[in-house]
């Protein structure tokens, strides 16, 4: 099998003098973008959103979000290792503490296919979302659930080989026979040089690839159309598509990964060749960025905390709840994907962001 090689780093790291220096100069660049109001002491000040418990600090923007209804709560989320089962209640180690949930009647448990509480193992690594305004009751359940997003660099009849990006290890990933089907009239070039994005079940040093999480592009990343020119500034909102990733450290696990992060700063990675998403404003580590999801009409914010590589790479469209605009905008965490109403299955979910200053 394909081995998996590469070290593994947080994209959480310091910039050095010159960058920040970059970044003092970028926000009076932006100031003289987007000036503020001409009297501070009698302009209105702008509604701060509501953000989830959980999910970010409130922080005020430059720029009001439009109005609209107002967003949902966060779901309740809890994440550990499983302990013991039954066909009603889960045990499981969250960090030093045990605690256990009960399985509502109608929750669903997903380990690579839907399953029930008796394919649950011992040492599965689990998210669970709880009912809305029940401190112990699962309404879902994801065991050992995995995601590899990037680009094919090796392959053999056992298995793939795929780069993430320049903070990630490579990752080894493997298709059971009795996925390959489903998994090739989505991803019909399993060779080098082309995208791949699927999910399933987390093992040590590899992924057992179950569903895919997209289409692939008919074109190789390198050999995709240059991006037009942007004929309009950037707007105050923009819709498209949020994914989600296993964070790489527990640092990660609180913020969201951006495709536009700052070249000014020294946390860029070296993106995948490809046409861009949609025209993005730069952004820089510890930005906070706002996420809506328009399936659910939650609201969460989330200091950036590194470059989603392989986002522009896929310049395609998420149908969870009708058809969203082309672009993936954030990728979140899974804990985070669940708790703003995500399905890690899935892979997406309609998405609008807006930028905000951290307070």
């Amino acid at each position: 099998m394909v081995g998996q090689h590469g070290d593994l780093a947080c994209c959480v790291r310091c910039v050095g003098p010159t960058a920040a220096g970059r970044l003092a100069r970028r926000a009076v660049l932006s100031a003289a973008v987007h000036p503020r109001a001409a009297d501070p002491q009698r302009a209105a000040p702008a509604a701060r959103p509501s953000v989830p418990p959980g999910t970010g600090s409130p922080a005020a923007s430059s720029r009001p979000l439009p109005a609209g209804p107002a967003p949902a709560a966060a779901c309740p989320v809890l994440t550990g290792t499983v302990l013991d089962t039954s066909p009603h209640v889960v045990a499981f180690l969250d960090g030093d503490r045990e605690q256990r949930v009960a399985l509502s009647p109608d929750a669903s448990i997903w380990r690579g296919r839907p399953a029930d509480a008796t394919f649950l193992e011992a040492g599965d690594s689990v998210v669970i979302r709880l009912l809305p305004g029940m401190r112990a009751v699962a309404d879902r359940i994801w065991a050992n659930a995995g995601r590899v997003t990037g680009l094919i660099v090796a392959s053999d009849r056992d298995g793939l080989l795929v780069d993430e990006g320049r903070t990630a290890s490579h990752q080894a990933v493997v298709i059971p026979p009795r996925a390959a089907g489903r998994l090739q009239v989505r991803f019909p070039r399993l060779e080098p040089g082309y995208l791949l994005d699927v999910i399933g079940l987390r093992h040590p040093g590899y992924l057992e690839a179950w569903v895919p999480a997209t289409s692939q592009p008919a074109h190789r990343p390198a050999a995709a159309p240059a991006p037009g020119l942007a004929r309009t500034r950037v707007a105050a909102s923009i819709p498209g598509s949020a994914s989600w990733h296993e964070p790489a450290c527990a640092a990660e696990a609180a913020g969201v990964r951006y495709p536009a992060l700052d070249p000014g700063t020294a946390c860029l990675e070296h993106p995948l060749p490809g046409s861009p998403s949609p025209h993005l404003p730069y952004l820089s580590v510890g930005s906070l960025l706002r996420v809506r999801n328009e399936c659910t009409g939650t609201t969460g914010g989330w200091p950036v905390s590194g470059c989603a590589a392989t986002a522009p790479a896929f310049c395609d469209r998420c149908v969870t709840c009708g058809t969203s605009p082309r672009g993936r905008l954030a990728s979140l965490p899974m804990a985070s994907f669940v708790a703003m109403g995500g399905d890690l299955e899935r892979g997406c979910f309609n998405a609008t962001v807006s930028v905000g200053q951290p307070s």
